[in-house]
């Protein structure tokens, strides 16, 4: 690819006029140079919009490991009493279940619940 003596300086001046009598070659730099100043803008943009969700994922890492509380309940501690509601619409306690079963808990939400 042929470019001027002065580097790529010429691919950032914006006085690109062509002569009267100018021939293919002049056009194909003229293209050249837009397109070298658009992909120039892109790759710039691109830079920009990227920077902050890396910074994010290197320094948002440490923040959010300190910020975790400790749980509540440690394995093999019985379990807090707590009510909720069943497919039913009945209102169920843990402590009614304690000794008798097992109890497992599926959170499905927004599932076949209509909003």
């Amino acid at each position: 690819m042929w470019f001027a003596p002065g580097g790529f300086r010429h691919l950032l001046s914006s006085r690109t006029r062509l002569a009267p009598g100018a021939g293919p070659q002049d056009r194909y730099l003229r293209r050249t140079k837009r397109m070298h100043k658009g992909i120039t803008v892109l790759l710039f943009g691109m830079l920009a919009l990227s920077a902050p969700p890396a910074a994010n994922r290197l320094w948002g890492q440490a923040e959010k490991k300190d910020a975790m509380p400790d749980p509540a309940v440690k394995v093999g501690d019985m379990a807090p009493d707590f009510t909720l509601m069943d497919t039913h619409r009945n209102q169920v306690s843990l402590h009614d279940f304690r000794g008798k079963k097992n109890v497992a808990l599926a959170f499905y939400i927004f599932a076949f619940t209509g909003g």
